[in-house]
């Protein structure tokens, strides 16, 4: 159906629903291309970025840029054992002779896999209760989903995932369901207050008086008003999910040897600073590298949704 647009001369013209879906094409392709340009003249920004992007490769091709791979697994060389950073191992060896650059670039990959595989799981999750909560507020519903959002949010997280890792067989995954239970109060609570804030909106009222489901109208009326914020978090979280898994096997409670994680490597080296330094300071290096990366390109991410006005 057409549809009649008064324009400022006076006389109305006809617009199609193509060309409305032409024009709000055209609209989100001005946005992005602001919000493109708004990142890439962010240096921090971009320098975030590139280094997320680094750090990804060399955890997918790790097999492929290391020197020595077999070092990534049960492997045991004490004639090479503390040996100090040289041509041969730029970053050292560990107390039983593994290269400690080789089992870095190994340990991006359960760092990088923690930080996506927690925020796959709490996201929806989160989303869907704040979004519920946020619509019926008030209700039962409301009481239900936000006090129990509350005695978890009560609980320091890092307390709590440590409890609930502590009963669980240690490992990586075990590790991430540790994280996840304590994260996704985060995300509810966020998307609770978006949700209360839109649910009183012109458009979602429209939608109710002309008889659209909830599920329309908390996914395609309320939901897309949250995106920005949502996708902010996301992109600052990842650096905090890597610490909080980083500090997990630091205490023996995450990936377990002889598999390499930038945390259990920290806590072996510190035994023995500060004479063999570089088998504790290089993989706390790396861990830095991670989160400042992370945060940066959050940084980027955030400067894009503003500049996109929402």
């Amino acid at each position: 159906m057409a549809e009649q647009v008064n324009l400022s001369r006076g006389f109305a013209a006809t617009i199609t629903p193509q060309q409305i879906a032409q024009l709000e094409r055209a609209s989100r392709r001005e946005n992005l291309g602001r919000s493109w340009y708004k990142f890439s003249r962010n240096i921090l920004s971009v320098v975030g970025a590139l280094t997320v992007l680094a750090l990804v490769l060399l955890a997918v091709f790790a097999p492929y840029v290391t020197p020595y791979p077999k070092h990534a697994g049960a492997f045991v060389n004490f004639a090479h054992a503390k040996e100090p950073p040289s041509s041969q191992y730029i970053f050292g060896t560990d107390q039983i002779g593994r290269d400690i650059f080789t089992r870095i670039i190994f340990g991006l990959r359960s760092s990088l896999l923690m930080g996506v595989m927690v925020l796959v799981l709490v996201v929806p999750v989160g989303v869907l209760l704040g979004l519920v909560a946020g619509y019926f507020q008030g209700t039962w519903i409301d009481a239900l989903i936000m006090r129990t959002t509350d005695i978890f949010l009560a609980v320091p997280p890092l307390i709590l995932a440590l409890a609930v890792a502590s009963v669980l067989e240690p490992n990586l995954w075990n590790g991430m369901l540790a994280v996840s239970l304590m994260w996704w109060p985060w995300y509810t609570r966020l998307v609770y207050g978006l949700a209360s804030a839109t649910r009183n909106e012109f458009f979602v009222s429209a939608a109710e008086v002309t008889g659209a489901s909830t599920a329309h109208i908390l996914f395609r009326e309320i939901l897309p008003n949250t995106i920005s914020p949502i996708f902010t978090k996301m992109s600052l979280d990842v650096a905090w999910v890597i610490i909080i898994g980083s500090m997990l096997s630091f205490v023996g409670l995450g990936v377990q040897p002889p598999e390499p994680s930038l945390g259990t490597m920290v806590a072996d080296g510190a035994r023995y600073l500060p004479d063999q330094w570089w088998i504790a300071v290089f993989p706390a290096l790396a861990i830095v590298v991670v989160v400042l990366g992370f945060n940066l390109l959050g940084d980027g991410v955030r400067d894009m949704f503003a500049a996109e006005g929402v």
